[in-house]
C-alpha cells in the first residue's frame, strides 16, 4: 500500500487548498472558488468576514466587494448549505439537487416549521416575492409568540428558510450581509436548473470531487466535506468504485492511518512543491482548519473555535486566528479591527510550544498584519499585549 509520509501529506493538503503558493499574482476568483469547492459564509466581522478572509488568504489582490458581485450581479456562484451556509460555483448547481431534496424535506418535518407554515403559508411568501421582487426577512412582520428562546425565529423566517433549503427560493444577493430571497427561476440560469442527473451520479460526483479537493481522506472526511451525502452512502460508494487509491497517511505523532487518495495521487506526490515560507494569519473558518481531527493528525495543532463558548470557559479567546508559516502552525493571535478609528488591535498572542519567535518571524507577522490592515483600509497596528 502506498505510504504518504506526514510531511508530504501536509504539503499535499496545503497545495490542494490553495495555501502552498505565495498569495500574489493575477486573481482568478472563479477558479479559486472552484478549486476550494465552496467558501463558507459567516456573519462575524471581527476584522473581515470569514468568506472574504478565506479568499484573500489565497490571493491578496482580493477585495471585499468582489464576491458580492459574483453572487448578485454576475450569477457565477450560488448560495446554499454545505456544513453551513456557503458560496458554490454555479456549474455545481445540477449536482446539488439531492441536497435541496434532503434539506427541504428535513426542515419541512420540523414541528417549528409546520407551526410557522400555519401562520404564514409558503404560497403567500412566494406570491409576494413574485410580485415585489427579492425580499429579505426584514420585509415581513410576523413575530415569535410567547417567551423568545435563543434560537427562535419568526414564522416568516422559518418558511423562507425551508423554501430556500428546498431550492424553491434562491439567494438573489446580500446587502450589508442581509440575505435577499428571490424565485429560483429568476436567479439560476435555466440550463443549470433543467439539467437532470440520477441520484447515484450525484453521489459519485460529490464523493469524487470531495476526494479531489482533499487529496487523501477517510470516508468520514469525504462525507463531511460537502455535507450532502451520509455515511452509509459514502461507504456504499467506496465499495462500488475501483479507482480511488488506498493509502496509509502519516500523522504528526508518528502513527499511520488508512485513507483513500485521488486517482492521480502518485503524480501529485511527485510534483507537490514545498509550501511558501510566507507567514499567514488564517481565518478560524478556513477550510484548511475546519476539520479539527484532520488538522491535529496532520499538523499536531489542537484548535477550537471558542466564540460560542462562555468567556470564563475559553482557553484562548473569542476569535483566535491560527498562524501558518510554511507547513507548520507556529502561533495564535487574537485581533480586532476598528475601521472607523483606522486601527487593527492585537489583543492576545501565543507562540506554539517549542516554536521560537526570532526577529525574522516577528517581522513576518508584522508584515502580514499590515497586509490584513490594507485589506480593510486601516493603517495602524496597535499591540495591546506582549509580543513574542
Amino acid at each position: 500500500m502506498l505510504r504518504i509520509p506526514n510531511r508530504q501529506a501536509r504539503w499535499l493538503w496545503l497545495e490542494a487548498q490553495g495555501l502552498s503558493d505565495s498569495p500574489t499574482g493575477p486573481l482568478d476568483l472563479p477558479d479559486t472558488i472552484r478549486r476550494l469547492g465552496f467558501v463558507q459564509l459567516d456573519t462575524i466581522q471581527n476584522v473581515t468576514r470569514a468568506h472574504h478572509h478565506i479568499l484573500w488568504s489565497r490571493n491578496q489582490n482580493y477585495r471585499e466587494p468582489m464576491l458580492d458581485r459574483m453572487l448578485g450581479r454576475d450569477r457565477t456562484v450560488f448560495e446554499h448549505f454545505t456544513h453551513d451556509a456557503s458560496i458554490l460555483p454555479m456549474e455545481f448547481y445540477p449536482m446539488w439537487q439531492r441536497q435541496f431534496r434532503r434539506l427541504g424535506a428535513k426542515v419541512a418535518g420540523y414541528a417549528s416549521y409546520q407551526k410557522a407554515a400555519q401562520q404564514i403559508a409558503p404560497e403567500q411568501i412566494k406570491a409576494r416575492i413574485a410580485q415585489e421582487g427579492p425580499l429579505s426577512t426584514h420585509d415581513f412582520d410576523t413575530r415569535v409568540e410567547g417567551e423568545k428562546q435563543m434560537w427562535d425565529r419568526p414564522p416568516h423566517k422559518r418558511v423562507l428558510d425551508q423554501l430556500w433549503y428546498a431550492g424553491d427560493l434562491a439567494t438573489s444577493h446580500r446587502q450589508n450581509f442581509a440575505k435577499y430571497y428571490d424565485l429560483t427561476e429568476r436567479v439560476i440560469p435555466s440550463h443549470h436548473r433543467e439539467a437532470a442527473h440520477e441520484d447515484s451520479a450525484q453521489i459519485d460526483w460529490l464523493c469524487r470531487n470531495a476526494l479531489d479537493r482533499l487529496a487523501f481522506a477517510s470516508l468520514g472526511e469525504i462525507q463531511r466535506f460537502w455535507g450532502a451525502v451520509d455515511a452509509k452512502e459514502v461507504r456504499a460508494w467506496s465499495q462500488s468504485v475501483r479507482d480511488p487509491v488506498p493509502v496509509l497517511v502519516g500523522s504528526r505523532d508518528g502513527t499511520w492511518r488508512n485513507a483513500l487518495a485521488a486517482v492521480d495521487i502518485e503524480s501529485r506526490l511527485a510534483a507537490v512543491p514545498a509550501p511558501t515560507s510566507r507567514l499567514r494569519i488564517i481565518n478560524p473558518f478556513d477550510p484548511v482548519v475546519r476539520d479539527r481531527n484532520r488538522l491535529e493528525a496532520l499538523f499536531g495543532f489542537a484548535y477550537r473555535n471558542e466564540m460560542f463558548v462562555p468567556a470564563a470557559q475559553r482557553k484562548w479567546g473569542y476569535y483566535v486566528y491560527p498562524i501558518l508559516e510554511g507547513d507548520r502552525f507556529v502561533g495564535r493571535i487574537e485581533i480586532k479591527a476598528d475601521r472607523s478609528a483606522g486601527t487593527l488591535r492585537v489583543t492576545q498572542f501565543w507562540q506554539e510550544p517549542g516554536i521560537a519567535w526570532p526577529a525574522g518571524r516577528q517581522e513576518k507577522l508584522a508584515a502580514e498584519l499590515g497586509r490584513l490592515g490594507r485589506l480593510i483600509g486601516v493603517s495602524e497596528i496597535l499591540w495591546e499585549c506582549d509580543r513574542a
